[in-house]
């Protein structure tokens, strides 16, 4: 397997995230939206920390890709993907968006190829989800890709 995405190389690429995050977790005029903050801000030392401590969750996904698309709005070329759909080893799909830090690694989804995903789990200010329980939003930290 293959690493062509972690989170934290992705901020050090914008800082600008990192600030709108944590800024709208503590905009108390703002009760519903963001973050809750409650294992430290977004990407601050403590946020880290409560990850590897396992104070948020981290939830891991492996499938097999079965296919790859576009997905949005914007007027792109046949060519262009930015999605799949992965195949759980429980037989479920999931459909998840291409992260990459390099435009080539775009290459390694096709079907066939097998893809990691780490998330971590924080929780969001709005509460409860719809089925009841906690509401996280889910960030990926991670993506890995093997040869189809």
């Amino acid at each position: 397997m293959q690493l062509i995405y972690t989170l934290a190389a992705a901020l050090a690429q914008d800082p600008a995230r990192v600030a709108k995050t944590q800024s709208l977790t503590l905009d108390s005029s703002r009760p519903h939206m963001g973050l809750k903050g409650r294992h430290g801000l977004f990407a601050s030392v403590a946020w880290w920390e409560s990850i590897n401590a396992g104070r948020i969750q981290t939830r891991t996904v492996t499938g097999s890709i079965v296919r790859t698309y576009f997905s949005g709005q914007d007027s792109r070329r046949g060519d262009q993907v930015n999605s799949f759909t992965l195949r759980l080893a429980d037989g479920t799909t999931v459909e998840e968006s291409i992260y990459t830090h390099r435009k080539q690694d775009v290459a390694l989804f096709v079907p066939g190829a097998t893809v990691t995903m780490v998330y971590a789990l924080d929780e969001l200010k709005a509460q409860p989800a719809a089925d009841g329980g906690v509401n996280y939003a889910r960030t990926v930290l991670e993506v890995f890709v093997s040869a189809g």
